[in-house]
């Protein structure tokens, strides 16, 4: 597999750091475009390479009340809006094999989402559009078990596959992340770590997820030392009114703060290349 492939101008792979940030869901054009400018300027003001994330649709919420975003036509178009005009990649999640070349026109990456990480055919579509794919790892799937999903993707003759560890399912409604995972992946694809749905406590609060984000600097730090190539975070510049997962979303006051930590660390464990 590939080591390492550029996304635009982030070069991801090899134990180079980056970052991809933004709020769970796209919850208005405004917003989003908010949000990636305030997290844009805190990256490059520390160097730090920056892919752009949103969801046009949360299609596993909890409850079917919940909000989802604003549809795969609507929020394509915004993505490709924000993209246009901020010249950062954009990465989105796809949920079925025909939104894959519709989502395509506005993400420079395609995430499959934990749950639907061995889905065939959804795994298979995304790879055909030749974007970059991020795949979730499950909560219940293995971390040598990911190289299959990489394989399916590949079968399609793409190679830019990156892979996401979110924790896994421990009991009920908690989930725990175990950190050889890290370097079980990294064997055969770049790994990035998601701080913020590690923290998440799936469906633990009345019809919603709860989470814990006081642990996300924790577990970052953990991950960054123990080498991945890229820290995944869902941001809010007020977590208490987002729309979804609010509950286990980085406050955007705290970013800058934590990249710093996260890049001291990353500097004195070295650059760390795939085995």
């Amino acid at each position: 597999m590939t080591s390492e492939f550029e996304i635009g101008p982030v070069r991801i792979g090899n134990g180079r750091l980056c970052l991809i940030a933004g709020p769970c869901v796209i919850e208005s054009e405004a917003h989003v475009r908010t949000m990636a400018d305030a997290i844009q300027r805190i990256a490059s003001d520390l160097k730090v390479p920056y892919i752009f994330k949103a969801s046009f649709d949360k299609a596993n919420r909890t409850s079917v009340s919940s909000f989802r975003g604003p549809g795969l036509v609507e929020g394509t178009a915004i993505l490709r809006r924000l993209a246009e005009s901020t010249g950062l990649p954009v990465l989105t999640d796809v949920h079925e094999p025909a939104h894959c070349e519709i989502a395509a026109e506005g993400a420079d990456v395609l995430q499959i989402p934990a749950f639907l990480c061995r889905q065939t055919d959804l795994l298979v579509a995304a790879g055909r559009t030749g974007r970059a794919i991020n795949v979730k790892k499950g909560q219940f799937v293995a971390p040598w078990d990911m190289r299959y999903a990489v394989e399916k993707i590949a079968s399609t003759g793409n190679t830019r596959v990156f892979l996401t560890e979110r924790g896994a399912s421990f009991g009920y409604n908690n989930l725990v992340v175990d950190m050889r995972s890290l370097a079980v992946m990294r064997a055969f694809a770049p790994v990035v770590f998601d701080g913020t749905h590690s923290v998440q406590i799936p469906s633990g609060s009345a019809g919603v997820s709860g989470g814990q984000p006081e642990f996300i600097p924790l577990l970052a730090r953990a991950a960054v030392a123990a080498g991945v190539d890229g820290i995944f975070l869902e941001v809010h510049d007020n977590p208490a009114q987002a729309k979804s997962d609010g509950a286990n979303a980085l406050d955007l006051k705290n970013l800058k703060s934590l990249l710093e930590t996260l890049l001291a660390i990353h500097s004195a464990a070295g650059v760390p290349t795939p085995a």
